[in-house]
């Protein structure tokens, strides 16, 4: 089940039920089970609390991704800067929603073990999620 939050920050999630079906795709295209996934959206700073007290990290970042899954089923918490999320989309030229849906599955593909430490690493992550986001256009119709 994927449940959705918001901390420190006003942003509606719209879309919930498409996400909730997308994640369900990755997951099985994966040879995954979708376990419990908690989506909790927040601000930069939210975030920046978050990094430095778990992860040791004081630099913002626009995911962090905790892990808890087991087997084949995939669960976890996953934290989403909306802020970040905004400043990215202008960096890359892109859309909020479609930098949104990137790192939602980015998140998802860590729950899965993908990894983006290498290059080769960061190739493969980004190959996963441009095709799942070909794939969310499908779903959505």
């Amino acid at each position: 089940m994927v449940r959705y939050f918001t901390e420190d920050t006003d942003f509606k999630f719209k879309g919930k039920l498409l996400n909730n079906k997308w994640y369900k795709f990755v997951a099985e295209s994966e040879v995954r089970k979708l376990g419990d996934i908690n989506v909790i959206f927040c601000s930069d700073n939210y975030l920046l609390d978050i990094n430095i007290k778990y992860l040791h990290h004081d630099y913002f970042t626009d995911i962090i991704t905790f892990d808890y899954s087991e087997g084949k089923t995939i669960s976890g918490d996953l934290f989403i800067s909306v802020d970040s999320v905004k400043e990215n989309a202008v960096f890359y030229k892109t859309e909020f929603e479609e930098e949104l849906n990137r790192v939602l599955v980015h998140g998802v593909l860590h729950l899965i073990g993908y990894d983006d430490h290498s290059e080769d690493e960061i190739a493969t992550m980004r190959s996963k999620e441009n095709y799942y986001l070909g794939i969310r256009k499908v779903i959505a119709g």
